[in-house]
């Protein structure tokens, strides 16, 4: 124990040093020039990694503990990132930055329990913690990235150790960078374009830090490959393979929503036990996707994607895992607006396993109220309008979803429902100047069919109205 906390302390060291080393890049400005391009120079040339964003977040939930109402939430926090990458120096740059996020509030449950980084010191599952809704930005301090990245070979570059990863519209790989505490990734990544206008992106990873701020172990392998057919146009193939002990974005209680798990594969369940697709969820996923913008005259453009995956089982995990992914959509734009809309479905296999993105950032789908970061058994289909534009310097985004599920489950009084409900999302983001960014945003919840068999179901679907407030620093 002493050993490992001696290594996490000398790690944070030796990232505030390079951090700090970077900041005071101008006092090196004057100095008398090297013949040589040493590695000092190599950190005075680098690049901030360093932002602050300070936000307020506002939960009502229409949902039930221990028979009584959640009372609304509030969370007031602070996310520092600290961080240098240098310039490349002998074919190797190295990158290095620090996360800490502060709670100055506990009117929430963050998820994470009172562990000695835990700033609001009260376990999530204590009655004064299990009255209010989840907002998973728990306090928290640790090394964010640390990394090496090699371009030792013509248009590649390898990187290794703990990164941020976003493939495509991250709807299956991101960084879900929206919460406080980000999602990173421990192992190591190849990007390579040798051939014209093709990106080929593979990596293995053997270790996620989630969200909650969870390490979770096992293997992750990933294998992106992007065609640009325009600037603004591609054509991309992917197959993920996710075989990691207990992966989930719902605090860890898959059961208590309906669902099965996303990814794991029952390391944590008994041997005896009979494995299911909640106990054993490692999967596989192979798919395509085509995306872009083309340009009708110097006016309008056109909008289109349509994307296909399949996914099922790996690494001895259940066969229930048997489900498919689709989305079709398509609009316009004229200058700075744009108006488009999209049908985007997660199968399920017969009630008992829908298609999971376990390593998405899935804030970004099925509506920001977070109701469906883990896609119920009986699947999702999501028809949604979205607009987004500006006024001045004012930009105005808005989503309208319509929520349904592949395969009916139980409501109220013994009747079948297919409907969730319907949900309204929409932000304004003003630019202060270049550094400082102000942001509002909203969501709205109203519910249709009960999802659950009583009213004070923990699976119940139930009307929840959240808003965020939130300033960004950034250097």
């Amino acid at each position: 124990m002493k050993t490992k906390t001696l290594f996490k302390m000398n790690m944070v060291m030796a990232c505030t040093t390079l951090a700090l080393a970077g900041m005071a890049q101008s006092a090196y400005a004057e100095e008398e020039a090297v013949a040589e391009y040493t590695f000092l120079d190599a950190i005075k040339d680098g690049k901030h990694m360093t932002n602050f964003r300070l936000r307020y977040e506002n939960v009502n939930q229409e949902a039930f503990s221990g028979g009584k109402r959640l009372d609304t939430g509030e969370a007031f926090t602070l996310r520092s990132l600290i961080g240098w990458q240098t310039a490349p120096y002998k074919n190797f740059s190295f990158g290095a930055q620090i996360t800490d996020v502060h709670e100055f509030n506990d009117n929430f449950n963050d998820r994470r329990g009172n562990l000695p980084e835990h700033n609001n010191g009260t376990a999530s599952s204590s009655p004064n913690k299990a009255r209010y809704p989840n907002i998973v930005d728990p306090g928290f301090t640790d090394i964010n990235q640390l990394y090496v990245d090699w371009t030792g070979i013509k248009n590649t570059k390898v990187r290794l150790g703990r990164q941020q990863v976003n493939l495509d519209n991250v709807r299956f790989v991101g960084d879900i960078a929206f919460r406080q505490n980000m999602q990173v990734f421990d192992g190591v990544t190849v990007l390579n374009k040798s051939i014209p206008n093709v990106e080929i992106f593979a990596a293995h990873f053997d270790k996620v830090r989630q969200i909650t701020t969870k390490d979770r172990h096992g293997n992750i392998d990933i294998v992106n490959a992007k065609y640009r057919i325009s600037p603004s146009e591609s054509l991309t193939g992917y197959g993920y393979f996710v075989d990691v002990a207990n992966l989930g974005q719902n605090g860890g209680n898959p059961a208590a929503i309906g669902t099965a798990a996303q990814g794991g594969n029952g390391l944590g369940a008994s041997k005896d036990s009979v494995r299911s697709a909640t106990t054993d969820a490692s999967s596989k996923t192979f798919g395509a996707r085509l995306d872009g913008v083309r340009a009708i005259n110097p006016d309008w453009k056109m909008l289109y994607t349509a994307e296909y995956a399949r996914q099922s089982d790996l690494a001895g995990g259940s066969p229930l895992i048997d489900a498919h992914y689709f989305k079709l959509g398509g609009g316009a734009a004229y200058g700075a607006w744009s108006l488009r809309v999209d049908h985007e479905k997660l199968s399920s296999n017969d009630g008992q396993y829908a298609f999971q993105t376990p390593l998405g950032t899935n804030h970004l789908f099925q509506g920001w109220s977070d109701h469906f970061l883990a896609t119920p058994r009986q699947g999702i289909e999501d028809t949604f309008v979205t607009v987004a534009g500006a006024i001045d310097k004012f930009k105005l985004y808005a989503e309208y979803h319509v929520f349904k599920s592949d395969e009916k489950y139980q409501s109220m009084n013994g009747k079948f429902g297919d409907k969730y409900g319907t949900e309204f999302d929409a932000s304004v983001a003003y630019p202060f100047n270049d550094k400082l960014l102000g942001k509002v945003e909203y969501a709205n919840f109203r519910e249709s069919d009960v999802y659950g068999t009583s009213l004070q179901g923990a699976a119940r679907k139930g009307d929840k109205e959240v808003i965020w407030v939130t300033g960004m620093y950034t250097f």
